[in-house]
């Protein structure tokens, strides 16, 4: 069994890490099957596979579809316990998380832009009155945003800490990918599709 600093490396190796259940059904790729199937000739180099073990796990890689298929070819090899993420980790994420909140409440304040619409078109029409009530919409919708847009460090730190009780009570993180990582995997997995043909 390899020592816990190079169990780490070799984990560090994949653009995603297979042992996390976050990512165990995603689609393996030709370097991430590579990365494991360097570690098998590197252990049936050092005496550590027979050959029939060494051909009958290669097989296996080569047949894998997911990263989770990946983990139990070499658990007796490397340390197969997901390592837990590290305060940069969570704070990586809580960012992340931050970003994307305030990216939708963008999306809240699309009423508050129609109204102060309407309320001009009438007043320009000399329909409506002067008094400025679009500010109750705005003040319900636009409040909440701003306060996200302001206080980013803040908002971030909340975040963090939700994070981390939800680790420190065992529950699962559920790191998801942004919506623009989603399309590059897309994309990747397109492409080593027509690689393939």
């Amino acid at each position: 069994m390899e020592s816990d600093s190079s169990s780490a490396a070799f984990w560090e190796r994949f653009g995603r890490d297979p042992r996390t259940p976050e990512h165990a059904h995603l689609r393996a790729s030709d370097q991430e099957r590579d990365v494991v199937l360097a570690l098998l000739g590197n252990a049936y180099a050092e005496g550590r596979l027979t050959r029939d073990e060494f051909d009958e796990r290669s097989a296996a890689v080569a047949a894998a579809r997911t990263l989770g298929d990946l983990p139990p070819v070499v658990d007796d090899l490397v340390a197969a316990v997901p390592a837990t993420p590290s305060r940069m980790d969570l704070h990586a994420e809580a960012a992340r998380r931050y970003r994307a909140d305030r990216l939708e409440a963008l999306t809240y304040l699309g009423p508050a832009v129609i109204c102060w619409v309407i309320w001009v078109w009438l007043l320009a029409a000399d329909r409506g009155t002067p008094f400025p009530w679009p500010i109750f919409v705005t003040m319900g919708t636009a409040m909440p945003a701003i306060r996200l847009w302001l206080n980013p460090e803040d908002h971030i730190a909340s975040r963090q800490r939700r994070l981390e009780k939800k680790l420190a009570a065992g529950e699962p993180l559920e790191l998801e990918p942004s919506g623009h990582e989603l399309r590059r995997e897309l994309h990747r997995d397109r492409h080593r599709q027509r690689r393939r043909r």
